[in-house]
């Protein structure tokens, strides 16, 4: 612990939207700031800040490794990879990096953010961003760094001819027009020399001995301190079993743990929905209902095949290639207008965490795809286990639970899809056997019941404490991420989400720690 515990603004989550909060907020010399990390720091990791070693993080020391609640329609094996290190999930992600959709921000601002249109938020993309794609949109000066990936995988690149042979084209990712149909090596957050661009990289690195800004790793919170309706600070440990300690917030508390952890950190604080928090002889303060609900996230199919050729051995981060169609194209069915309800992550190694264990035969020399549903329709909830901070909480996505049938209609289709690509000449030289599924898994049940026992999650938790309008009580935030019931704090997370990004949403979470800082300036 510090020797000083009193700071006007104390961020809790050091990770993609917490780094932004605290560095634009301590760049006013006149203020003082606390950004709490319940784990270490990345700056010594090696393992951390080489982006092409990602996959090592997964169920490392680095790694909350949530279970999920036993799964009616999906796959009870999968765990919520949420990272416990500096820079959050975008230190231990593989930092494919978008800017939201245009129609993604303005249905946030239909749905009751008003202040968070296209219009209001593509510049903050700009100012968060040094980009090397073409582009008067793109911004030059910012602290993350966007590459494109070259095409230096040759099996990725006759991919890529495959997907024009099935009518996909090539196209350019992040040129300001949403991609419904289209393929091409992604874009990156990532240095020059490997190092991950990270939201810690990016923001913190720079200002390591900014005087104002005070850094607390290995520093976990265990409530949210709050005298009549406010929030004054935090009571913390230095490890699960230090002493508590009172750090505390003259001016506001800014909630950044994630989509699971800061709903739980919440409740913990009393904030929730009181019949829950009742269950375990937690006294409400406010009675919030949607503090933990509305559970997003994109599910994910695989498919693999035993590779003909040597694939590559040496990647930028091992998953370089997206693929957008949309499986309802020309119905005029789509609720989504103008945005794609597939998207597929072509990986240059093989992916059977799931397969495996399943009975499917593997390979060492893979190649695979996973369409994975963007706008899936099926909400599920994070509750608390117990009132005990350590214990991890119940998560529970609820996959393929939609009524409506969409969310595995689009994982079958997808599988279909991607069959289709990969059987096209382009990738003759490359595609031997299938591995998964394999041949001899044809129907739509056949592949439902497949996906239902394998899928995975591309680990895009969203929505849990959705920001809303005012009068809406299932949204536990107002506009201004101020959490509705108690003065002085907020959340800037991708919880804070109404609806989950059809992309991979890292860069629009460290956009919402952008935003998050220019409101509270703008309040003072």
């Amino acid at each position: 612990m510090t020797e000083n515990t009193t700071f006007d603004y104390v961020v809790v989550g050091g990770g993609s939207a917490g780094a932004a909060v605290a560095a634009r907020l301590s760049e006013d010399p006149g203020v003082s700031v606390a950004l709490l990390e319940a784990g270490p720091t990345d700056a010594d990791k090696d393992v951390v800040l080489q982006l092409n070693r990602w996959m090592e993080l997964l169920e490392s020391g680095y790694d909350w490794d949530y279970p999920i609640e036993p799964q009616q329609n999906g796959n009870s094996f999968m765990r919520h990879a949420r990272a416990k290190v500096l820079g959050g999930c975008s230190s231990h992600n593989s930092c494919i990096a978008f800017w939201a959709p245009k129609e993604d921000l303005d249905e946030w601002e239909s749905m009751g953010a008003t202040g968070w249109n296209a219009e209001a938020t593509y510049p903050l993309y700009q100012r968060l961003e040094t980009n090397d794609a073409a582009g008067d949109h793109h911004g030059r000066t910012g602290p993350v760094n966007l590459m494109t990936i070259p095409p230096h995988d040759p099996c990725g690149v006759s991919l890529l001819d495959a997907c024009e042979q099935a009518g996909i084209p090539r196209v350019q990712f992040n040129s300001g027009e949403t991609v419904v149909k289209g393929a091409n090596f992604f874009q990156v957050n990532r240095k020059e020399d490997g190092t991950r661009s990270s939201s810690s990289v990016s923001y913190l690195h720079p200002i390591l001995d900014r005087e104002n800004l005070t850094i607390l790793t290995d520093t976990w919170v265990k409530e949210i301190l709050v005298d009549g309706d406010r929030a004054v600070g935090l009571s913390a440990v230095g490890g699960a079993f230090g002493k508590a300690h009172t750090i505390t917030a003259n001016r506001e508390v800014v909630l950044s743990a994630g989509a699971i952890d800061s709903p739980k950190l919440l409740m913990l604080s009393g904030i929730g929905p009181a019949e829950h928090l009742a269950e375990h002889g937690i006294a409400s303060r406010v009675d919030s209902r949607g503090v933990g609900e509305h559970l997003q996230d994109h599910p994910e199919a695989v498919i693999g095949w035993d590779a003909k050729k040597p694939m590559i051995e040496e990647g930028f981060q091992w998953w370089e290639i997206g693929i957008f169609a949309d499986t309802k194209e020309g119905t005029g069915e789509s609720d989504k207008p103008g945005r794609p309800d597939l998207m597929m992550h072509y990986g240059a190694v093989p992916f059977d965490m799931h397969t495996l264990r399943q009975g499917y035969p593997t390979s060492e020399n893979t190649f695979c795809l996973t369409p994975n549903i963007t706008h899936a329709k099926s909400r599920g909830t994070v509750r608390l286990r117990s009132r005990d901070y350590r214990d991890k909480p119940h998560v529970d996505p609820k996959y393929f639970t939609d009524a409506e049938g969409h969310d595995m209609r689009v994982a079958v289709e997808g599988i279909k899809l991607a069959r289709e690509i990969v059987s096209q000449p382009a990738m003759a030289e490359w595609a031997g056997e299938e591995l998964y599924p394999g041949k001899d898994v044809q129907t739509d049940e056949e592949i439902a019941d497949y996906v239902s026992r394998t899928h995975n999650t591309v680990y895009h938790p969203a929505g849990t404490v959705r920001m809303g309008a005012v009068d809406d009580d299932m949204s536990p935030l107002d506009p201004e991420l101020r959490v509705k019931g108690v003065k002085g704090l907020r959340v800037a997370d991708a919880s804070a989400m109404p609806e989950l990004t059809t992309v991979n949403p890292n860069i629009t979470t460290m956009m919402i720690g952008e935003r998050c800082a220019d409101l509270i300036k703008a309040s003072r």
